[in-house]
């Protein structure tokens, strides 16, 4: 038994080691955009057009259209809502809007055209804003910014992202907006959800031009347009159900430079104050990020099992058999997990006491990716807002 839960423990602690010190310090939630962007001439900040896919988002349309419509940007920049079969006035509150003086002629409204074969409903529906944005604007737009229709930017996100992709040399710039966390079990699973997409894909390696590791933030994006049109344009990932990454990723392979980091003043106005409605969010895709492979499943399980759950359970077992040889392992395994969620718990201004739930907040999470392939297996993979997405062929492997 001794030797079994040193084992298991002296296991555990490497692959802590590895991830504290060696995955690119993913959990110091330090990249962000410079506060204040270079000062430049009107006339050199760039065309920017800002394209915002909506379905049923009456709740919150006002607010992010408002709040983009506001932007202190210097240069010009339009903004096209894409209305996608909005059944709840979305559109009618858009129109209001571009009516109103304030607006200046800026937003434009696209009604959605029906959803071709092989399309994601937003991935369509960003196509049909980039499209009335390529018939409509002369010159083209230098770059066009991708948001959610549930998202309020501060005013200077427009300067501040074009600033860094202009002083940095950057095709797509991004950023993790901050998440509700104000409920109950927002507060548990919020900060988990971003520290584990950091886990997942580290900002430093993201940021990396000599690494080939690529992901992004849906809710905001900004990319240069010769660089997705480089990538194959929005058709390129067309059926990708975590669009964003898969962006990204096209970008970054076809020479692009990305950089992602996390917000200050970007806010998703979605919330989940319940259980079942996290539980949702997170399992329509999380079998999609294992492509949809029983392999990967089982790897994750297992792995996320040694990294998250063994510590403490080790630690108290080993304390209870007086099995010191298996404490120190386990119990270090354990600090450096604590350690490392801790950062992202202050960015969410959550005392840092709560990274000891952490174990009990991942085992959550294996059961809403385990849940998420129940849900493929039984053919309801991909549920989102009355649209279930078939898996594409190409994902059908492991």
């Amino acid at each position: 038994m001794g030797t079994v839960l040193v084992a298991l423990a002296s296991a555990s602690l490497l692959a802590w080691v590895y991830l504290f010190f060696f995955r690119h310090w993913f959990w110091r939630a330090a990249e962000r955009l410079p506060a204040a962007p270079p000062s430049r001439p009107e006339r050199a900040w760039p065309h920017v057009a800002v394209v915002v896919p909506a379905r049923d988002e009456a709740a919150t349309i006002a607010a992010t259209l408002e709040a983009l419509l506001a932007q202190d940007y210097p240069g010009p920049f339009t903004v096209t809502l894409v209305d996608d079969g909005s059944r709840d006035g979305t559109g009618a509150i858009a129109a209001r809007i571009a009516a109103a003086p304030a607006s200046a002629g800026r937003l434009r409204i696209v009604a959605g055209t029906p959803l071709p074969e092989g399309w994601s409903g937003k991935l369509w529906a960003v196509e049909n804003g980039i499209r009335a944005v390529r018939a409509g604007e002369v010159p083209p737009p230098e770059f066009v910014f991708l948001t959610d229709a549930d998202t309020v930017h501060g005013p200077a996100t427009l300067r501040r992202l074009v600033g860094h992709a202009e002083t940095q040399g950057r095709d797509m710039v991004s950023l993790m907006v901050r998440l509700a966390c104000a409920t109950s079990w927002e507060k548990r699973l919020t900060p988990a959800f971003v520290y584990f997409f950091q886990m997942l894909y580290p900002f430093g390696a993201v940021n990396d031009d000599r690494r080939a590791m690529a992901g992004a933030a849906g809710a905001c994006i900004l990319v240069r347009r010769s660089a997705l049109e480089r990538a194959g344009g929005i058709a390129a990932i067309r059926g990708a159900l975590i669009d964003d990454c898969a962006l990204a990723a096209a970008v970054k392979r076809t020479g692009g430079r990305l950089w992602l980091g996390l917000a200050d003043d970007n806010l998703s106005l979605r919330r989940y104050p319940a259980l079942a409605e996290f539980w949702d969010m997170v399992a329509r895709t999380a079998y999609t990020q294992l492509r949809y492979s029983p392999l990967r499943l089982a790897g994750t399980i297992l792995g996320l099992s040694l990294v998250f759950l063994a510590p403490p359970v080790l630690t108290l077992l080993a304390l209870a058999t007086a099995d010191w040889p298996a404490v120190v392992p386990s119990g270090a395994a354990w600090a450096l997990m604590t350690g490392s969620f801790a950062p992202i718990l202050r960015y969410y201004r959550l005392s840092a006491v709560r990274a000891v739930a952490l174990p009990a907040i991942a085992t959550l999470y294996l059961g809403m990716t385990f849940d998420s392939a129940r849900r493929h297996w039984r053919g309801r993979g991909g549920l989102w807002k009355g649209r279930t997405y078939a898996v594409p062929p190409s994902a059908h492997h492991g």
